[in-house]
C-alpha cells in the first residue's frame, strides 16, 4: 500500500494503541494534523508545548502505557524539551513527535528551524531524525517498544517536513529488530538467593519501595513479600501509593523532608532493601553518610543505577515484579523483628508530625491537605507540583492504591501540576483528580485552565497561595540569614478566583480554617472543573528536614505550632463568596 509520510505516521500510531494525543500544530506539523483527525484519536489543544509533554507523561503513569505528545519545528519543538527531560527524569513512557523544516533547508537556518535531535540526545532514552519516509514505520515501532521496555522513558522522532508529503510502501512492522537493546527482566538467581540468606539473618531490616514497584505494577508482590518477611516498608517520594499507608508495615517516607522515623530507621537499620529506586540525593541525604550500619541490596531494571550514588552489596538487577516473585519463595525462617519494631513506635511517638489546633484563625497547608483528604474519602488521585505545597501533600494525604500520588521527583519541575493532572485525568475519567498547585507554579502553566473547559476535562484545582515562591523562602530564612531575595510573588500575583472565571471555570477563595468545607464541598460538588485558592499562612515553613548535604541522622524535626498572635495570612484579594458555577460537564 503506497501512502504519504503523514498518513504512514498516522497508522503507525493507531497500530501502536494511540488514543490520545496532546499537542497544539504549526507550519511545518500542519500535513499530519490533515491527515490525523482521520483515525480514531483524540487530540487535546494545548496552550503552550510543555504542558503537551507534561500532559503525556501524567497520562504515561496512570495508564501503564505510552504518552503521546507533538510539535511543530522550531520554539514549538524545543517548548517540548522541559516537559521530556522530566519524563526522562522520572523515568516515564512518553513518544514526543516533532516536525521540522523540509531536508534541503535543514542546516540553512530556515525560519524556525531548530537542531531538535542534538538538543533532545541527553535527555531522552532514545531519538530519531528521520531522513527517508520508509524509514517512518519502523521507526514509529521502535519508538514505542523502546519507551515501553526495560525502564521506561521518553523517545523523540523529529520529521522533516518533506518526509511527511513523499510516498512509500507502508506495511506496519510485527516486531522490531534491536540486537543492541537487551534490558534485563529476570534477575540473577544467585544473587537473589545471596539476598534471602542476608533478609533471614537481619535484625533492623527496612525495605525501601520506589517508583519501579508501580511501573512494574508489583504492589502486589511487595505486599507478599513484606508480610511474609515482616519488614516495615518505607517509599521514596516518587514511591508513594505503592503500599498502603494503612498498612501495619508502612513505615512513611525518609528524606528531606520525610518523617523522622522514617529516615532514622534507615540510618539504624542493618540491611537496607532498596526495591525499584535510584538511592537520589533527596532520599539519601549525604551518600557517604547513608545507612552506615546496613547492608545493602538494590533491585533495578536498569544497571547504571546499582552502586551510581550508594554502595550495593547485592546487586540484582531485572524487573521488580519477576525478581520478588523469585526473591519471596526463596526466603526461610527471618529472625524477630520485634526489637525493631518497638524502636520505630518510639521515634514515632517522640517526633509525630505536626498538628495544628483546630482553633487558629489562620489557614495552614496541612490543614487544606486534611480537609481534601477528609472530603475526597483519601480516594482522590493527587497531582503535586513542586515546593512546600508538594511536601505537605505527600506528607499528609494518604494514600492506598497504586499510582494515586503523582508529582515531578527528579527535574522538580515548577508548572508540572496543572497539565500533568489533566493527562491523569484523560488516562483515569473515573477517578476524582486533585491538582495541588503553589501560587508561584500555578502561574508557569496557568493557560491550560483553556484545555480543562474545551476538552471537558473535570480536574478540581487547589491553589495554595502564601504570596511567595516559598521553598526558595524558606531556604532564604534558614540559610541565608533570612536575606529574601526577589521570592515575593504577593505583588502582580492575579485574583486567581477571577482568573479561573475568566476561563468560565468556578472559584473560591478560603481565607480561615472554617471556610475549608463549604468550599471544597462545592468545588467536588460542580461537575466540570474547578478552583479554590487557598490564602495560607504567609511564612510557613516544612519540616522535618534534612538540610542539604546532611546525613539522614542529622535531620531536623518538625517545629513547634507557630503562635497565632505572629501569623499574618496573605490579605484577600477578593470577596469569599463562591463564584457562579459555569455551565461545564464532565
Amino acid at each position: 500500500m503506497r501512502l504519504n509520510g503523514s498518513q504512514i505516521l498516522s497508522k503507525a500510531l493507531h497500530e501502536e494503541g494511540v488514543e490520545v494525543i496532546f499537542g497544539i500544530p504549526g507550519g511545518t506539523i500542519m500535513p499530519l494534523y490533515d491527515e490525523m483527525h482521520k483515525h480514531p484519536m483524540r487530540h487535546l489543544l494545548v496552550r503552550h508545548e510543555q504542558a503537551a509533554a507534561h500532559m503525556a507523561d501524567g497520562y504515561a503513569r496512570v495508564k501503564r502505557d505510552v504518552g503521546v505528545c507533538m510539535g511543530t519545528s522550531g520554539p514549538g519543538a524545543t517548548n517540548l524539551v522541559t516537559g521530556i527531560l522530566n519524563a526522562h527524569m522520572d523515568s516515564s513512557p512518553i513518544v514526543a513527535i516533532t516536525v521540522n523544516v523540509p531536508s534541503a533547508m535543514i542546516g540553512t537556518d530556515a525560519f524556525q528551524e531548530a537542531d531538535i535531535s542534538g538538543i533532545t540526545i541527553p535527555v531522552t532514552k532514545q531519538n530519531y531524525f528521520v531522513r527517508h519516509t520508509r524509514d517512518l514505520a519502523r521507526i514509529v515501532k521502535e519508538a514505542f517498544y523502546i519507551a515501553r521496555h526495560g525502564r521506561p522513558g521518553p523517545v523523540h522522532i523529529d520529521i522533516p517536513k518533506d518526509v511527511l508529503l513523499n510516498e512509500a510502501d507502508f506495511v506496519y512492522p510485527t516486531a522490531v529488530d534491536l540486537p543492541g537493546f537487551q534490558p534485563t527482566f529476570e534477575g540473577s538467581l544467585v544473587q537473589i538467593r545471596k539476598a534471602a540468606r542476608l533478609i533471614e539473618r537481619a535484625r533492623r531490616p527496612v525495605i525501601i519501595a520506589g517508583q519501579g514497584v508501580l511501573i512494574s505494577q508489583a504492589s502486589a508482590e511487595l505486599l507478599a513479600f513484606a508480610e511474609k518477611t515482616d519488614i516495615p516498608v518505607v517509599n521514596t517520594l516518587l514511591g508513594l501509593s505503592s503500599f498502603p499507608q494503612s498498612h501495619r508495615l508502612y513505615n512513611g517516607w525518609p528524606g528531606m523532608h520525610g518523617y523522622v522515623y522514617s529516615s532514622y530507621s534507615v540510618d539504624q537499620a542493618d540491611l537496607v532493601i532498596g526495591i525499584g529506586n535510584r538511592f537520589d540525593d533527596r532520599f539519601c541525604g549525604k551518600f557517604s553518610a547513608f545507612a552506615p550500619k546496613a547492608k545493602i541490596v538494590h533491585i533495578d531494571i536498569d544497571p547504571a543505577e546499582i552502586g551510581k550514588n550508594v554502595r550495593v552489596d547485592v546487586p540484582i538487577v531485572g524487573d521488580v515484579k519477576r525478581v520478588l516473585n523469585k526473591l519471596t519463595p526463596e526466603i526461610g525462617e527471618c529472625e524477630s523483628h520485634d526489637e525493631w519494631f518497638e524502636q520505630i513506635a518510639e521515634w514515632k511517638r517522640e517526633f509525630p508530625l505536626k498538628q495544628y489546633p483546630d482553633d487558629t484563625p489562620h489557614l495552614f497547608t496541612p490543614q487544606v491537605i486534611n480537609a481534601i483528604t477528609k472530603a475526597t474519602d483519601g480516594k482522590a488521585y493527587i497531582v503535586a507540583d513542586v515546593g512546600q505545597h508538594q511536601m505537605f501533600a505527600a506528607q499528609y494525604y494518604p494514600f492506598e492504591e497504586p499510582g494515586q500520588f503523582q508529582t515531578s521527583g527528579g527535574l522538580g519541575t515548577m508548572g508540572y501540576s496543572l497539565p500533568a493532572a489533566i493527562g491523569v485525568q484523560v488516562a483515569r475519567p473515573d477517578k476524582e483528580v486533585w491538582a495541588i498547585a503553589g501560587d508561584g507554579c500555578f502561574q508557569m502553566n496557568l493557560q491550560e485552565l483553556a484545555v480543562l473547559i474545551q476538552d471537558r476535562v473535570p480536574v478540581k484545582i487547589a491553589v495554595v497561595n502564601n504570596g511567595y515562591l516559598g521553598m526558595v523562602r524558606q531556604w532564604q530564612q534558614l540559610f541565608w540569614e533570612g536575606n529574601y531575595q526577589h521570592v515575593d510573588l504577593a505583588t502582580g500575583t492575579p485574583d486567581f478566583v477571577k482568573l479561573a472565571e475568566a476561563y468560565a471555570i468556578p472559584g473560591w477563595r478560603v481565607t480561615k480554617p472554617s471556610e475549608l468545607n463549604a468550599a471544597i464541598a462545592a468545588a467536588r460538588a460542580h461537575p466540570g472543573p474547578a478552583l479554590v485558592e487557598f490564602c495560607v499562612y504567609r511564612e510557613e515553613n516544612v519540616f522535618p528536614m534534612v538540610p542539604s548535604g546532611a546525613a539522614l541522622s542529622e535531620v531536623i524535626p518538625d517545629t513547634p505550632y507557630v503562635p497565632a498572635a505572629i501569623a499574618t495570612p496573605i490579605p484577600a484579594a477578593a470577596p469569599a463568596a463562591p463564584a457562579a458555577p459555569a455551565p461545564v460537564h464532565a
